[in-house]
């Protein structure tokens, strides 16, 4: 096994800065449940989802229309027996071009299989990035409660 972080990968008609500003509107397309800015270098915001998940994310990397990087600094999951699973892992949003779309690939830098969460988190991030975070990019709006009409 080569890569086992968790990926996934949308293609869309739209320009990489469309691509780029929608990842950078977590309140889009992942939750409205956050608190601080999500839009600049060392912006540091929290997330919280009811009593189950709770994280604190710093933004490390941003280069504008190609790539966003999240540094997971804090975290808590009620169903896990480590609630703090996620701390130190990094999320990666890269975007290239490909002929004339634009490709997203994102990847949870340690969201490994051996993880207690990683199915549910790996279920919740391709429905995050597979249908919200590619709703915002291609209509404008996300999806942000797409796990209910599952």
């Amino acid at each position: 096994m080569n890569n086992q972080n968790f990926t996934t990968t949308i293609l869309v008609e739209q320009s990489p800065a469309e691509v780029y500003k929608a990842i950078n509107d977590p309140r889009g397309w992942w939750s409205e449940e956050i608190e601080g800015n999500t839009n600049k270098l060392n912006d540091e915001w929290s997330y919280h989802f009811q009593d189950n998940h709770r994280s604190k994310m710093k933004i490390i990397e941003m280069i504008p229309d190609k790539k966003v990087v999240w540094l997971v600094e804090d975290n808590y999951f009620k169903f896990t027996k480590d609630p703090n699973e996620w701390v130190g892992n990094k999320i990666t949003f890269e975007i290239s071009k490909q002929d004339n779309k634009t490709q997203l690939v994102f990847t949870q830098i340690g969201l490994v299989p051996t993880y207690e969460c990683y199915n549910v988190c790996r279920d919740a991030w391709t429905g995050f990035i597979q249908k919200s975070l590619q709703s915002l990019i291609t209509t404008g709006k996300g999806q942000l409660k797409w796990y209910e009409q599952s």
